[in-house]
């Protein structure tokens, strides 16, 4: 077996800090600045010392040793773009405000990588002439950019961080979804491996295109995704992508629409206090604009939309914001707080699957200080569509079987989709098929955020006391721990080297001139999943092993404890 090596600490290229960061927010950021994982540079943008440098790196391993089993191969591309291939694509311009642009001195435009289909999808349409050179699945673990508004959190949402892309290139539609499938399954092991609590969930394409798009969720406090997950079947999406089914219901038994004077009610609020009826009575009328043109959507008073949702329905080129004051002023039929679907022109109107064909509602009656009662959607005005738009809550019926659902946060960890021919219709990606005629290519796209991995295992694993990696990501598999005095350090070097020997990867506390219980503290901080103390009894031969997740210990001769930890 080959000698790891040992990493003495006296040498170490690492402080770690009894306080917290002054502009730290969630656990991860916190827990890896203080014990010297990383360091801030700039705002979004992070440096890996050398003990975060190998958990990054051990994560980047087990990604790979899956992405090769399924005959994936690797290769590198630049990181530094050219723009022609995302403005075929449209994405120069959809990314917006997230993508870096600069010009080189010659005038010509750059961005800095946020995603690679373009550039894959060139490739292998240099590379592939004919059906026989696919299938064939590529990626690449590499640094993207993307020029967050905010960057928060340390490494959980920068501006830079280290992503594995993967693409994958069939003739035929059956084999993207075998490549898929690969993928998910490969993704499931690594998650696995890595120890990391996940759900998959149905998620919306957003920027990427396509059609079947899963996310992988790691259960966690400071996540910025919300998941809908159901307590009695295998339900499980981003709220963004949970929708109901709509469902009509009998109006025969409703009595005419009728005007009722409702002064100084423009707000749900207002209207539901001043007739004492509940806000899911109210019919909600929000208005829009999509790219210029006014768009109605009607919600249930009670319920918010979900602008997320409104957005992807409309497309990620679509420009939709709300309407103002001005367009208001322009349009003397849209009264303020008093809109309702009855009688409106010229405005395009849909609306959330619970205003289903038979139900009844209180709206706007476009008159000022006036609503309508009794307006029944199929008879009293027409849903030109239906779209699931409003923000999920917790209790809301499974769309599968109904019992309802359990809201959580989560962090994206990784995502998979089915591109099909978004990519290779722009960049006219074809090969000769087994007739002689050409082949449009179907593709797949497969992201594992590799950095912010390491962030959502930080979350999930660390305790009061510090952080507690997994075994197989662990910067070290042992933690020596020499209490202070020179016979104690002696024998934690001693018993270092032979761990060393028997191919165990060790961190070793030499620090002279640091008391033990600042050693001990940072020992359980730094999160080594095993620890050995060479402390009082290190002159009769004794150590002390201690197991930093369950906080188990136990008193054991040199020898033994080698041999313990060796098996």
């Amino acid at each position: 077996m080959a000698k790891a090596p040992v990493q003495r600490m006296s040498q170490l290229m690492a402080k770690t800090l009894r306080d917290d960061p002054a502009d730290a927010e969630v656990l991860s950021h916190k827990l890896l600045v203080r014990a010297g994982y990383v360091r801030r540079t700039a705002a979004g943008i992070w440096s890996w010392l050398p003990l975060g440098k190998k958990v990054l790196a051990n994560v980047e391993r087990v990604v790979r040793e899956e992405m090769d089993a399924i005959g994936a191969q690797e290769v590198s591309l630049p990181a530094l773009l050219p723009r022609e291939p995302y403005e075929a694509t449209g994405r120069w311009d959809e990314y917006g405000a997230e993508l870096f642009r600069l010009q080189d001195r010659k005038g010509g435009d750059y961005l800095l990588g946020p995603t690679h289909e373009e550039i894959f999808t060139l490739l292998v349409k240099d590379q592939a002439s004919s059906y026989k050179d696919l299938p064939v699945i590529l990626y690449q673990i590499q640094t993207k950019f993307r020029d967050e508004a905010r960057p928060r959190a340390g490494i959980l949402r920068g501006r830079e961080f280290l992503m594995k892309d993967s693409y994958s290139f069939d003739t035929e539609d059956a084999g993207l979804d075998a490549s898929y499938g690969m993928h998910r399954a490969a993704y499931q092991r690594i998650f696995e491996r890595l120890g990391l609590d996940y759900r998959i969930c149905a998620a919306t394409a957003g920027a990427m295109g396509g059609s079947k798009s899963e996310e992988f969720l790691a259960p966690a406090a400071a996540g910025e995704d919300t998941f809908a997950d159901c307590p009695n079947c295998d339900f499980a999406a981003n709220t963004e992508a949970v929708y109901q089914a709509v469902k009509p219901v009998d109006a025969t038994e409703v009595p005419a629409a009728e005007e009722i004077p409702t002064p100084d009610t423009p707000t749900i609020e207002t209207l539901a206090a001043s007739l004492g009826v509940p806000a899911s009575a109210t019919l909600k009328n929000l208005l829009v604009k999509v790219d210029g043109e006014i768009v109605a959507i009607g919600v249930p008073g009670d319920r918010e939309v979900d602008m997320d949702k409104v957005e992807a329905h409309f497309g990620p080129t679509a420009t939709v914001e709300l309407v103002t004051e001005e367009d208001f002023a322009q349009r003397a039929d849209l009264v303020r707080g008093y809109v309702g679907p009855q009688g409106l022109e010229k405005v395009t109107y849909i609306a959330d699957p619970r205003v289903a064909p038979g139900t009844a509602w209180i709206t706007g009656a476009n008159k000022p200080g006036t609503h309508t009662r009794n307006v029944v959607a199929g008879r009293d005005f027409e849903v030109e569509q239906y779209v699931d738009v409003v923000v999920v809550q917790d209790g809301d019926p499974c769309p599968k079987c109904g019992t309802g659902l359990k809201l959580d946060r989560a962090i994206e960890i990784g995502h998979i989709f089915q591109l099909g021919r978004k990519y290779a219709d722009a960049l006219k990606l074809d090969v000769l098929g087994q007739n002689g005629k050409p082949v449009r290519v179907t593709m797949g796209s497969y992201g594992i955020g590799v950095s912010r991995a390491v962030a959502a295992l930080a979350e999930q694993t660390a305790d009061e006391k510090g952080l507690c990696w997994p075994a197989e990501i662990a910067p070290a598999d042992v933690h020596v721990v020499a209490a202070g005095k020179a016979q104690q350090i002696e024998l934690a070097l001693e018993v270092s080297d032979k761990l060393s020997a028997a191919g165990l990867r060790v961190l070793v506390d030499d620090r002279p001139g640091v008391s033990p219980g600042v050693k001990f503290t940072d020992a359980e901080l730094m999160g080594v999943p095993k620890i050995l103390v060479a402390g009082r009894r290190a002159g009769e031969g004794i150590v002390e092993l201690k197991d930093r997740r369950t906080g188990e210990r136990e008193e054991l001769p040199v020898d033994e404890a080698i041999a313990r930890l060796s098996a």
